[in-house]
């Protein structure tokens, strides 16, 4: 009688531990609504989404998170570290969301789930500026090309690549600013990266840098990056909802005129990404 006592004891503690465990990890957003913080996990390397400017962490991440943050009612924490550590670190719970953003993929989607697009990520070339060698795409065959490692745009770099009578020799670099520190020093010939972020990287240092068009690559687009799992699914839920809020009433198109000078469309969702 006392063993399945204690052993009714044990299954019952067990029971009770689990069903925590669950209650808790099945109500993630009324856990952030309770500390009162949005943990959010990002680079500080990729202007003009997220960077540092005169010791202070700015840029279009920065500013629409704080009006999400308003939108749920809770603070913004930011939590910064190299991008090719990003995923990993949130699958390990370091934070909520990732701001980054990340380029929508469908090997991507098969892992994580993305909010409503904020920007266009089409790759492009930025060049020296007079640099009369590149003047389309194309022209990038046989050069050394910077990029960032553990990114979209590198697997477009070299899909492209396959493309030309000449491969295109890639360098890889843990932070783009190190790849536009190499461009304007004559190490390679030219950095790819999305559209708005070298146009912006462009606008900054006029004189030093242009941008080579049009854009090559299939179309794609920014999101914001969060876990797939139904435990998630309410916080992500409203992070939509608060995004589709700031485009509608036109919040989000504000912030991209602020820091790409222009606004332009996005869809709501990508359901079928381009690659």
């Amino acid at each position: 009688m006392k063993k399945n006592s204690l052993l009714k004891g044990l299954v019952g503690a067990v029971f009770l531990f689990g069903a925590t465990i669950s209650a808790h990890a099945a109500d993630t957003l009324a856990a952030v609504k309770a500390a009162g913080t949005l943990k959010v996990g990002t680079e500080t390397a990729f202007a003009p989404f997220d960077f540092i400017d005169a010791g202070e962490h700015v840029g279009l991440n920065v500013d629409l998170f704080n009006e999400i943050g308003k939108e749920l009612g809770v603070k913004i924490e930011w939590v910064t570290l190299p991008w090719d550590g990003v995923f990993p670190a949130l699958e390990a719970g370091k934070f909520d969301v990732v701001a980054g953003p990340a380029t929508i993929t469908k090997k991507r989607m098969e892992r994580y789930r993305f909010t409503p697009p904020l920007a266009e990520a089409t790759i492009a070339i930025l060049k020296k500026a007079g640099d009369k060698t590149i003047n389309k795409p194309e022209d990038i065959a046989g050069k050394k090309i910077g990029v960032g490692k553990a990114t979209a745009q590198l697997d477009q770099l070299k899909e492209f690549s396959e493309t030309l009578p000449t491969k295109v020799d890639i360098r890889e670099y843990p932070a783009f600013t190190e790849s536009y520190a190499d461009l304007a020093a004559g190490r390679i010939a030219g950095v790819a990266n999305s559209l708005p972020n070298i146009a912006f990287v462009a606008k900054q240092r006029e004189g030093t840098f242009e941008v080579v068009l049009p854009p090559f690559g299939k179309k794609s687009y920014f999101g914001f990056i969060g876990l797939k799992d139904a435990d998630h699914a309410p916080l992500m839920d409203a992070i939509d909802a608060a995004m589709l809020k700031i485009k509608a009433d036109g919040r989000m198109a504000t912030l991209q005129k602020k820091w790409f000078g222009a606004s332009f469309d996005t869809p709501d969702s990508v359901k079928d990404p381009a690659f």
